[in-house]
């Protein structure tokens, strides 16, 4: 049982890798490393801005592209080939979100208003927000976070859990 509240991060992820995670149920911040997957807590919930449709060359996008809620225990790595083994951890996502420029929301948020640039801040490429602002951006996506149950497990084939091989 979940001890403190969900907490609200935001991934900074070009819209490419976005849809690539969501179709594989996974998340992959900051270039594959382990410590903003570890910042995170099952059912904390997770938003991704896109800076741009492709890395590392794609069009301007600068919008929140996908919302879902950590469901994986602890983060695993895969190894993708080349030397490129990234971790990932499960998560969630809610399909019915839609894609929202920031434009149409920005003078709303916390994180963008209270501070003269957040594009520092975004440059981490994962930070925390608080709920008003996930509720504010959720809303914007057509999706309410208070009112929707996500179960909290890991899926087949997670680290812990057997896949359909029993492994």
């Amino acid at each position: 049982m979940r001890e403190q509240p969900a907490r609200a991060w935001v991934g900074v992820v070009s819209r490419g890798h976005v849809l690539r995670g969501v179709a594989g149920s996974f998340a992959q911040l900051c270039h594959g490393k382990q410590a903003p997957l570890a910042r995170m807590s099952m059912g904390d919930w997770l938003v991704y801005y896109s800076p741009k449709t492709e890395f590392p060359d794609g069009a301007p996008l600068r919008a929140f592209t996908a919302l879902g809620r950590v469901v994986g225990e602890t983060s695993y790595r895969v190894d993708m080939g080349r030397g490129f083994v990234p971790y990932r951890r499960d998560v969630t996502y809610l399909e019915e979100a839609r894609q929202v420029p920031l434009s149409e929301i920005a003078s709303t948020l916390e994180f963008i208003t209270s501070r003269p640039n957040w594009g520092m801040l975004a440059r981490r490429g994962h930070f925390e927000i608080g709920t008003g602002d996930l509720g504010r951006i959720a809303a914007a996506m057509g999706v309410r976070v208070d009112a929707i149950s996500v179960p909290v497990t890991r899926r087949p084939g997670s680290p812990g859990i057997p896949n359909e091989a029993g492994l």
